[in-house]
């Protein structure tokens, strides 16, 4: 350690600034010599003036004492948290995440209730642990507020208690397993996942919404041949576990997908990425709703079923029957680069989604069926109800990862002065879609709807995101309600009209 003249002829008031003084200049290496009287190098800070006799003696003293005071089990230089042998790395990630939220939905004049709106400012926490095991295992886990599967939101003020009029009440809120999975890659063209997972399938929140995390198994297969990343995705997915022995082993609902995709490289700065996928359910399930047919129409008992005016108008029909689904679903992007804007670099992303369910108008027909009364004016089903697609344009700052559920928009991603803007168009009839899955937000988690959803996110800085979003919805078929169960919106069948307005501040970490 070099010290100047001025520093040898400064006078040193205290014991506290000389021990500063020497923890930045000795660090560890004073510790280790606490228990000698005079350290070489403490002997050179008094011959250059920088300690008295005195002032040495103390802060040797009280170095060695910080070292007796340790835990009994921890020697010194311990850190204070010790991973298991079997972990190879671990990191903490998640965020925090606060909102201001309008929602409005209207049904046809005359019908009660005929409109329905709520303000709400809310909140939500995710935060977990992930990282690489030995042997080529790979781990999550992540804990979330709500219990909802399709929300991680709570609302500030909201008394979840019965009867409770406690201000700031928690009862309400709770925390959440998210996430909690094990992946195993032993290639580098094979990968298997096991538990509680992120969406692994390359999909939309038209399909899937970006809350949800699928539970079960998935196997992914790769293959880059030339400038093209072939994949092949398998998945298998608990949908619902009715918890039934006597109705074991056929009783659980699985979700199956299979899933073939590539993604073709034009060149550095510009790809096109196409995935069909096939998927339908198996299982029996519980008498919940499930495993009878979905009719999707509003109305109580059988009357003003569809928004006629002078009854009641909630949902009395089933709204999550899951009946005559076998549906084809074909997301696509193309991917570009715009390198000379006034913005500097930016990339774009046209972006697609179609699906059609093959079995559509049998789910139609089960429906009509099922419940003639629900469909009034009508002398039979409505075939044709069977398709969905979504197409939209993104663009934004070079460098993230953009993606169906990727980028500032989604907060997967963030760097300072980085933005992001996307908007999209998506029409998803009445028998095309599991409703279960739909986005809540976008557009109600219910079919039989169109419209506009539009979203921007900039980054202040590299972990802090602010976002705007704005969706807006209309009725596709008059003579059909707008069949799903969501509890943002509920009792309101058919929503004729919908906004929704969300403002968020994300800190990710």
């Amino acid at each position: 350690m070099k010290v100047s003249e001025s520093t040898k002829r400064r006078p040193v008031s205290s014991a506290c600034t000389a021990g500063t003084l020497v923890t930045l200049a000795l660090g560890s290496t004073l510790c280790a010599h606490a228990q000698s009287q005079y350290d070489p190098l403490v002997n050179a800070l008094i011959r250059k003036g920088v300690l008295t006799q005195d002032e040495a003696k103390q802060v040797v003293a009280e170095m060695a004492a910080d070292q007796t005071n340790a835990p009994a089990n921890l020697p010194a230089s311990s850190p204070g948290i010790k991973l298991s042998d079997g972990i190879k790395s671990m990191q903490l990630f998640g965020d925090v995440r606060l909102r201001y939220e309008y929602r409005g939905a209207d049904n046809l004049p005359g019908a009660s209730p005929e409109t329905y709106y709520r303000e709400r400012y809310r909140y939500a926490l995710r935060v977990g642990v992930r990282g690489d095991l030995y042997d080529q295992f790979s781990y999550g886990l992540r804990l979330e507020t709500s219990t909802n599967p399709r929300s991680p939101w709570d609302t500030f003020g909201s008394n979840g208690t019965t009867g409770s009029v406690t201000p700031s009440d928690k009862s309400g809120s709770g925390i959440g397993i998210g996430q909690m999975y094990l992946n195993w890659h032993p290639e580098n063209w094979y990968e298997m996942t096991v538990g509680r997972m992120a969406m692994p399938l390359y999909t939309t929140p038209m399909v899937w919404d970006s809350d949800i995390n699928p539970e079960g198994a998935f196997e992914k297969f790769k293959l880059t041949v030339g400038d093209v990343d072939w994949f092949a995705d398998f998945g298998q997915f608990d949908y619902q576990d009715p918890s039934s022995a006597s109705a074991l082993p056929s009783s659980d609902i699985f979700v199956l997908t299979w899933q073939l995709g590539a993604k073709v490289n034009i060149s550095q700065d510009q790809f096109f990425k196409v995935a069909p996928m096939l998927y339908t359910y198996t299982g029996q399930g519980s008498s919940s709703g499930l495993n009878t047919d979905f009719v999707g129409q509003g109305g109580a008992n059988g009357s003003n079923t569809n928004g006629v005016p002078g009854g009641p108008n909630v949902a009395g029909y089933n709204e999550e029957g899951i009946n005559n689904l076998l549906i084809l679903e074909t997301p696509a992007e193309y991917d570009f680069k715009i390198s000379n804007t006034p913005l500097g670099p930016l990339q774009a992303r046209f972006f697609e989604d179609f699906s059609y369910n093959f079995q559509g108008d049998h789910r139609a027909r089960a429906a009509y069926n099922t419940n003639p009364a629900a469909f009034p004016g009508l002398k039979g089903p409505v075939d044709g109800q069977n398709k969905a697609f979504q197409a939209g344009f993104g663009i934004g700052s070079a460098g993230p990862l953009y993606g169906p559920t990727q980028g500032l928009v989604y907060g997967s991603t963030c760097k300072k002065n980085t933005w992001e803007a996307r908007v999209y168009w998506q029409h998803v009839e009445q028998d095309a879609l599991d409703v279960n899955l739909l986005d809540s937000d976008f557009f109600e988690g219910r079919g039989n709807l169109q419209g506009i959803y539009s979203a921007f996110a900039y980054g202040f800085t590299d972990s802090i995101i602010g976002t705007i979003r704005y969706g807006y919805a209309s009725r596709i078929d008059s003579k059909l309600g707008t069949g799903g169960n969501n509890l943002d919106v509920p009792g309101l069948n058919p929503i004729n009209n919908y906004n929704v307005v969300q403002m968020d501040v994300s800190w990710r970490f």
